[in-house]
């Protein structure tokens, strides 16, 4: 993901903006990372430099559960308290 879309980035479910960032990994881009908005405290992670930007109902829970398994080091402690 490009930094540059944190400047349109709002969160899907209740439009706040801006969005928290966290890198866990980075290269020419960001390959994996998290976001977070800081209103509703809703997580969205970024895989393989997409960010994965859904509603509750579209989410994928294995993936989320896997992500946040393969992270857990790098996770902030307000969401892995949560999860």
């Amino acid at each position: 993901m490009k930094r540059e879309l944190m400047e349109i980035l709002a969160c899907p479910v209740c439009k706040s903006y801006p969005l928290e960032l966290h890198v866990f990994e980075e290269g020419q881009e960001i390959v994996e990372g998290m976001l977070i908005c800081p209103k509703c405290s809703r997580w969205y992670p970024i895989i393989e430099e997409i960010p994965h930007m859904l509603p509750d109902d579209m989410r994928n829970k294995k993936e989320d559960l896997a992500f946040l398994e393969k992270w857990k080091e790098k996770i902030p402690a307000k969401i892995s308290k949560n999860k």
